[in-house]
């Protein structure tokens, strides 16, 4: 009779065990890097229509969004699996290097300075520093600038390419952020706002902006937008460049160029080579 009770009290022991042992498996399941039941962070921006804007929903749309969505998708997760965080511009890389997120998909042009801290994928789209102006507006080229004003964001180098080399009388002026810039464009209060095309044409894609402006095509800069990695992860960085060459095959990633840049007439660059540049 005690052996029996021995003997059941070591089952309940081992039941327990093994149940907390499958908690604990799928705890690890739900924060893992590839796809079944897990979910997967990706980085983007939450402030930029066109590219990346969180709506009063909590949903997120833009073309960043799109091509994040189809990378996860070929990653093996779902739309729902996918958790976006924000990564603002400088916070991009700390979060790589902590591992807050898988990877990042949030206008981060490939440059020397940070191929020594993440590795990238990509690019995923050529833009361009460009002029927003109002349609019926008679600035062509830089030199037009010469006494009028212009619009960045502060701290902006944009502007001050301009300012430096193309027309140095226009009247720059600064504001905290894009939005007030096409605003103030939008009143007449300037004349021009100048930043990537991409993000211009984002805005003035809006729905209560849709007709009033239109994007010079000056091609100021090139601004080549790649997917952040963690640096030495190139498992990764192989798998989204094989995402991002089936994405342009298939016809998915020219849809969502016309779907969030088309209402601002954006000239898009053909999609680039996936691969180039990003060694």
């Amino acid at each position: 009779m005690k052996l029996r009770k021995v003997t059941a009290a070591s089952a309940v022991v081992l039941a327990l065990a093994l149940s907390a042992t499958a908690c604990s498996s799928n705890d690890k399941k739900d924060e893992g890097s590839s796809g079944g039941g897990g979910k997967v962070k990706v980085g983007i921006k939450f402030d930029q229509p066109g590219l990346a804007l969180k709506q009063p929903d909590g949903s997120f749309s833009g073309f960043d969004v799109d091509v994040a969505t189809y990378v996860a998708k070929e990653l093996g997760y779902k739309p729902a699996q996918i958790e976006w965080v924000e990564t603002k511009s400088a916070e991009r890389e700390n979060a790589l290097a902590r591992g807050d997120v898988k990877f990042i998909v949030a206008t981060y042009s490939i440059n020397d300075e940070r191929k020594q801290k993440v590795d990238f994928a990509g690019p995923y789209l050529l833009a361009h520093q460009d002029l927003l102006v109002k349609a019926d507006s008679k600035i062509s080229k830089g030199t037009d600038l010469n006494g009028k004003k212009l619009c960045s964001v502060a701290g902006s180098t944009s502007a001050q390419n301009v300012q430096k080399s193309i027309a140095p009388d226009a009247a720059l002026k600064e504001n905290a952020g894009y939005s007030e810039c096409i605003a103030a464009l939008q009143s007449g209060a300037v004349d021009a706002v100048t930043t990537d095309d991409s993000i211009l044409a984002g805005f003035a894609s809006q729905d209560n902006y849709k007709g009033q402006f239109k994007l010079a095509g000056l091609k100021l800069s090139n601004e080549n937008y790649g997917i952040g990695v963690k640096k030495g992860d190139t498992a990764t960085v192989d798998k989204i460049n094989s995402a991002l060459e089936k994405m342009v095959s298939d016809g998915s990633w020219d849809a969502a160029v016309k779907k969030n840049f088309g209402p601002a007439d954006y000239k898009n660059e053909p999609a680039p080579k996936i691969g180039d540049i990003v060694k």
